[in-house]
């Protein structure tokens, strides 16, 4: 599996919690946001993860710009993580790219990333 890290805060952390839950072959690589959106616009890159003040704006702005807002998903905004069964939801239908606060990210990547997986 091949992930990439967008966003506009903490893509060192988020890059690191998503290391704990993916096996030794799959690939993390840290993008700015339009070469993150491009790699899973051009299937170079599985999934997008990225985190910002928002869990929508600037964790998403340029993936929901290239790949539409079909293909995006914010599962968590502030003072509000959204429950497991909707993030799985999100991942069921088909979303590639997915958007936090840094805050949520220890919470939210592991549903994410278990789903994925299946």
């Amino acid at each position: 599996m091949k992930i990439v890290v967008g966003g506009q805060m903490d893509k060192d952390n988020v890059a690191s919690i998503l290391r704990k839950y993916l096996g030794p072959d799959d690939e993390i690589r840290i993008m700015s946001d339009i070469e993150a959106s491009m790699a899973i616009k051009t299937g170079t890159a599985d999934y997008y993860f990225g985190a910002c003040n928002t869990g929508g704006g600037g964790a998403l702005a340029m993936a929901i710009a290239l790949l539409g807002m079909n293909q995006c998903a914010t599962v968590a905004m502030p003072g509000n993580i959204r429950s497991n069964e909707e993030i799985i939801k999100e991942v069921e239908n088909g979303k590639k790219a997915f958007g936090f606060t840094p805050q949520a990210a220890e919470t939210v990547i592991p549903v994410i990333v278990e789903q994925i997986k299946k």
